[in-house]
C-alpha cells in the first residue's frame, strides 16, 4: 500500500538540525493519491474482465456491493480513530495497538505485516502476469499469437526469476529511499489516470474486433480468439449471468468466494491515507474527505467498468484473456503502462508499508531480542534491516507462482486486519472514555459492528481453513505477546471496558436482594505488616469462594502536618504482593490517628455498593515475636525505604519494588513495639460486631506454609460450641452455623477438597449421647456437608466451671483443661481450627479478661480461627 511512502515520524518531534522537514501534504496529494493508488492496481486493469467474466453482471454488481459495504464500515471506524490523536509510522497496527493494548495490537500488527508481504507478492505476480501477456512466448509453441514482441521465455521457473528480478528492484528503491517513490506517486496517478481515460473512450470508438486469446490452451480444446463487439444487446444479455470456469492461470474452478477473493485486492488501500498522518497539514480534516473520497472514486470506477465490460465484449474474451484491454484499447500501449506502473507502484507502497509496520512492532519491543535488528535505520531514517527482511519475505511468497493463488491468503488478512480496526473503534466507543471524541462523528457502534460481522462473514466464505488458521495464529502470537512482551504505557482498552461494565454491574446489585442462598464471604483482612503475613494472605484467600478480598492497612500519622499523603507511595507495593502471592484481592490504605479509627474507616469505606466487606479478618493479640516470611519465601526482601526519593535511588533499582517496614523485633509485652493496646484491641472487635460484620481472629499463622499442612493426611477440626459458656451447649445458633460454613466453604477449595472435616461434639454424662450426635448428623445432612462428628466426653472440664451458669466468667483452670483436652483429641494435629468466638463483654473493664481468656483458650493449638458470626448463612430450601 502507498501508505508509508513518506511516512517516518519518532516521537513526532520535528528535527531542527541540519536536516530539513519536509513540507507537509494537503488532502490531495497526501490522502486521495496514496488511496487510489492502492486502491487501482492489478485488479481494475487485469482482473475486472475476469470478475464479469465469471461471475456476470448481476453478481459483480452484488460483489462490489459487498465488498464495498464492508470497506465503508471500516473507513468510517478508520476515520474516527484517525481523528482522535496524531498517528505515528505503523499505520493500522498504531491504531489498534494504542486503542486495544500490546497484545491485540501486537498480533495484528504482524498480520498487517503480512498482509502487506502477501500483497507486495501479488502485485509482483500481476505485473509477471502482464509481462508475459505482451511478451511472453506460448509455452505450447504455438504461433497463432505469437508476435515479434514475444520474445520472453515462459514457464514457472522464468515467472519467478522475472518476479525476483522485478522484487529486487522495488527494494533497490526502498533502500535508497522512499522519497523516490512519494516524487513519483503524483506521475504515476496521471498515467494511470489517462489510461482509465483511455480504456473508458475505446468502448465507445473502437469498432467491432476480434481478439487472439493468449497461447495457454491448445487449439483443440476451444477457441483460439473471441470478439470485441461493441454495445450490442446479445452481449449484454450473455454477460448478465454467472458462469464459473477453470482459472486458466492456475486450473482452479472458480466460484463466489474465490473471484471475490480477486477481486478484494482492489479494495484493500483504503488506510493509505490515515498511515500518513504525520504528514499531512491537517489529519483530522485531511483523512476522512480524502479517504471517503478515494472510495467513492474508485466504486463509481469499478461499477462503470463492469457495466461497459457486460455490453461489449464476448464471455469466452473475458473469461479467456485477462489482458484484453490492451486489445481492445485504441492504443495497445497505453494499457500497458498503466498496467506496469501501477502494479510497480503497488509492489513498491506494499514492500515500504511491511517494513514501516515491522519498524514500529520492533520499536514497541513486542517481541523482544527477536525482531531488535529490525530498528537499525540508515542515517537519513530508512529502516533499512526491516527493508531487507520484508524483501526476503515477499520473496519466499513468489515461490508460489501465481496471482490467485495467494488472493485469497492477502484478502483474508486484510479481512482481519479490517475487523480489528473496527473491532478497536467499537471499544473505544463502548467504553465511553472521556478521550474519545474524534472530530469525525459519522460511525456509530453500529457501523463498527456490521463492520466485524461483514468481515468474519467473507473471510469464512472465501476460505474456512485459511480464515481459521489465521484466527488461530492470530490469537497464538496475542497469547506470546501477553506473556513475553514488557509492560507497556500506552493504556489498554480492556481497562476502560471492565471499568464501565463493573460500573453497570455494580450499580445492578442491589443489597435489597440480597438472600441467604447466594450468601459468599466478603472479606476485609487486617494486616499490620505483610513481612509477617504471608501465610495468612494466602489462607484468608482460600476462604473468600469467589467474594470480595480486601486486605486492609492503617498507617498511623496526621494529615494536617504531612507534606503529602504517604499512602500513595506504597500501593504499588502492596500490590505487587497481591501479583506475587496470585492472589485475587484489592488493597485499601487509610490514614488514621488510632488502629481503632483507622478499622473503622475501612469497614465503613471498602467495598462499593452491594459488594462490600461482611467479615474482618484480625491477627490475634499476642506477644509472640513475628517472623519475616519474606526472608524464606521466594520473595526478596526489599530494603524499606523511608522517602520517595530512595525508592529512585538508582543505587536501589536493582531491588524489587516491595517497600515495606522490618518487622518489629524481640518479644514485645503491652505496648512496646506495638500500634495499639489491648483494649483498643477488644473494641475493634466490639465496634465490628456493632456494624453487624462476622469477625474471625486468627492465631498461630505466622509460620503457616499451605503446601506443608497440605501433605499426607490432612483434617480440619471444627469446634461449634462456645467452650467460654460450658453451660451452652448450643450447636445450632447463628455463630456455630458460620462456623460450619467457612469451615464447608475452605473444604470446596481445591487445594484443601482432600482435608476431612472433623466436627467435635461436647457431651455430659448423663445427658442423650446419642440424640444429640443423630440430630448433628440430621443437620449436616440437611446442610449438604460431610464431616465425622467425634464425641467429646468433658465432665471433667466442666467442673472446673465453679461460677454461676448466667455469668460468662470462667477460671484459668478451666480454659487450660479445655485447651488441653483439644490437644489431646487427635494424634495427628489438624492443618487448622475453627473454634467458636464469644462476642465481647458488655462491661469494657472486663476487655482484658476476655482476651487473656482467648488466649488461654487457644494456646499451642497452631493455626487457629475463632469466628463469631452475626448473620445468617445457610438455609436448607432448595
Amino acid at each position: 500500500m502507498a501508505a508509508f511512502s513518506l511516512c517516518h515520524v519518532t516521537g513526532g518531534a520535528v528535527n531542527t538540525g541540519s536536516h530539513v522537514t519536509p513540507p507537509k501534504l494537503n488532502i490531495f496529494f497526501g490522502v486521495v493519491i496514496p488511496t487510489l493508488l492502492s486502491m487501482f492496481s492489478v485488479v481494475v486493469f487485469l482482473r475486472i474482465g475476469f470478475v464479469v467474466g465469471q461471475c456476470g453482471l448481476y453478481q459483480t454488481i452484488a460483489m462490489l456491493l459487498v465488498a464495498y459495504f464492508i470497506i465503508s464500515m471500516t473507513v468510517l471506524s478508520v476515520c474516527a480513530i484517525s481523528t482522535n490523536g496524531a498517528l505515528d509510522a505503523g499505520g493500522a497496527y498504531y491504531m489498534i495497538s494504542r486503542a486495544l493494548g500490546p497484545e491485540f495490537g501486537g498480533s495484528i500488527g504482524i498480520m498487517f505485516f503480512l498482509a502487506n508481504v502477501c500483497g507486495s507478492a501479488l502485485y509482483v505476480l500481476g505485473l509477471v502476469e502482464a509481462m508475459l501477456t505482451t511478451f511472453g512466448v506460448p509455452e505450447d509453441g504455438s504461433s497463432l499469437s505469437a508476435s515479434r514482441y514475444m520474445v520472453l521465455p515462459t514457464g514457472y521457473w522464468w515467472s519467478l526469476l522475472y518476479g525476483t528480478v522485478i522484487l529486487l528492484l522495488c527494494v533497490l528503491v526502498c533502500l535508497i529511499g522512499a522519497h523516490i517513490y512519494a516524487k513519483a506517486t503524483f506521475l504515476i496517478f496521471i498515467i494511470v489516470i489517462v489510461v482509465l481515460g483511455t480504456i473508458f473512450i475505446s468502448f465507445f470508438i473502437v469498432p467491432f474486433r476480434t481478439v487472439q486469446l493468449p497461447g495457454h490452451r491448445n487449439a483443440s480444446i476451444g477457441p483460439t480468439s473471441a470478439n470485441f463487439t461493441g454495445f450490442k444487446l446479445d452481449t449484454l444479455m450473455g454477460n448478465v449471468q454467472a458462469d464459473y470456469t477453470v482459472d486458466y492461470t492456475t486450473g482452479v474452478m472458480m466460484s463466489f468466494a474465490t473471484v471475490f477473493a480477486v477481486m478484494f485486492n482492489g479494495c484493500t488501500g483504503i488506510m493509505a491515507g490515515s498511515n500518513m498522518s504525520g504528514d499531512l497539514k491537517n489529519p483530522s480534516y485531511s483523512i476522512p474527505r480524502g479517504t471517503i473520497t478515494a472510495v467513492i472514486f474508485t466504486f463509481v470506477i469499478y461499477n462503470l467498468l463492469s457495466i461497459l465490460i457486460s455490453c461489449t465484449c464476448d464471455r469466452v474474451l473475458l473469461q479467456q484473456d485477462y489482458g484484453f484491454l490492451t486489445d481492445i484499447n485504441v492504443w495497445h500501449p497505453f494499457v500497458t503502462i498503466g498496467v506496469y506502473s501501477s502494479t510497480l507502484s503497488a509492489a513498491m507502497s506494499n514492500l515500504i508499508g511491511a517494513s514501516r509496520v515491522l519498524y514500529a512492532l520492533s520499536r514497541d519491543d513486542l517481541f523482544g531480542r527477536f525482531l531488535s535488528p529490525a530498528k537499525h535505520t540508515s542515517s537519513s531514517g530508512n529502516p533499512w534491516v526491516s527493508v531487507l527482511i520484508s524483501w526476503f519475505l515477499v520473496q519466499l511468497v513468489l515461490f508460489s507462482g501465481k496471482l490467485n493463488t495467494i488472493a485469497s491468503i492477502v484478502t483474508i488478512f486484510f479481512l482481519l486486519v479490517y475487523a480489528a480496526v473496527d473491532l478497536a473503534c467499537l471499544a473505544l466507543e463502548w467504553a465511553s472514555a472521556p478521550n474519545f471524541r474524534p472530530t469525525f462523528r459519522y460511525f456509530t457502534w453500529h457501523t463498527c459492528v456490521l463492520g466485524i460481522i461483514g468481515c468474519a462473514i467473507m473471510m469464512f466464505l472465501i476460505n474456512a481453513i485459511y480464515a481459521s488458521a489465521s484466527i488461530a495464529f492470530m490469537l497464538l502470537l496475542l497469547l506470546l505477546i501477553h506473556y513475553l512482551s514488557p509492560v507497556s504505557s500506552w493504556g489498554c482498552i480492556s481497562q476502560a471496558l471492565i471499568f464501565h461494565q463493573v460500573r453497570k454491574y455494580l450499580l445492578m446489585l442491589d443489597v435489597r436482594k440480597d438472600h441467604v442462598k447466594f450468601w459468599r464471604p466478603q472479606v476485609l483482612l487486617m494486616v499490620s505488616n505483610p513481612r509477617c503475613s504471608v501465610g495468612l494472605i494466602t489462607f484468608i484467600n482460600d476462604i473468600k469462594k469467589s467474594g470480595l478480598y480486601v486486605l486492609g492497612h492503617v498507617q498511623l500519622g496526621d494529615l494536617d502536618v504531612l507534606p503529602s499523603d504517604p499512602l500513595q507511595s506504597q500501593y504499588d507495593s502492596w500490590l505487587s504482593l497481591v501479583d506475587h502471592l496470585n492472589i485475587k484481592a484489592f488493597v485499601n490504605l487509610t490514614l488514621a490517628d488510632s488502629v481503632r479509627h483507622g478499622v473503622q474507616h475501612l469497614l465503613f469505606i471498602s467495598g462499593l455498593g452491594g459488594m462490600r466487606p461482611n467479615t474482618v479478618v484480625l491477627g490475634f493479640y499476642d506477644d509472640t515475636p513475628p517472623q519475616d516470611q519474606l526472608q524464606d519465601s521466594a520473595l526478596p526482601i526489599c530494603r524499606f525505604s523511608e522517602s520517595a526519593a530512595q525508592v529512585d535511588d538508582p543505587e536501589n533499582q536493582s531491588d524489587p519494588p516491595f517497600h515495606f517496614p522490618p518487622v518489629r523485633g524481640g518479644v514485645s509485652v503491652g505496648r512496646d513495639g506495638k500500634s495499639l493496646g489491648p483494649q483498643e484491641y477488644v473494641c475493634i472487635i466490639a465496634d465490628a460486631v456493632k456494624m453487624l460484620k462476622n469477625v474471625a481472629l486468627v492465631r498461630y499463622f505466622g509460620e503457616f506454609d499451605r503446601t506443608q499442612s497440605l501433605q499426607g493426611s490432612v483434617f480440619v477440626d471444627v469446634w461449634p460450641v462456645n467452650l467460654l459458656r460450658p453451660d451452652s451447649a448450643a450447636y445450632v445458633d447463628t455463630c456455630s452455623l458460620f462456623l460450619l460454613q467457612l469451615a464447608c466453604i475452605l473444604n470446596m477449595t481445591r487445594a484443601w477438597q482432600k482435608a476431612k472435616l472433623r466436627l467435635f461434639l461436647c457431651v455430659e454424662e448423663g445427658r442423650s449421647l446419642k440424640g444429640t450426635e443423630q440430630k448433628l448428623k440430621h443437620l449436616l445432612k440437611d446442610l449438604r456437608m460431610k464431616a465425622d462428628i467425634c464425641t467429646v466426653p468433658w465432665d471433667s472440664q466442666i467442673a472446673l466451671h465453679c461460677f454461676p451458669s448466667n455469668t460468662s466468667r470462667v477460671s484459668d483452670e478451666y480454659l487450660q483443661a479445655v485447651n488441653k483436652l483439644i490437644l489431646d483429641q487427635t494424634l495427628r494435629p489438624p492443618a487448622v481450627r475453627f473454634l467458636y468466638l464469644p462476642r465481647p463483654p458488655a462491661d469494657t473493664s472486663r476487655y482484658h479478661d476476655y482476651l487473656h481468656q482467648l488466649e488461654l483458650l487457644t494456646r499451642n493449638l497452631g493455626p487457629t480461627l475463632l469466628i463469631h458470626g452475626v448473620t445468617p448463612v445457610i438455609t436448607t430450601d432448595l
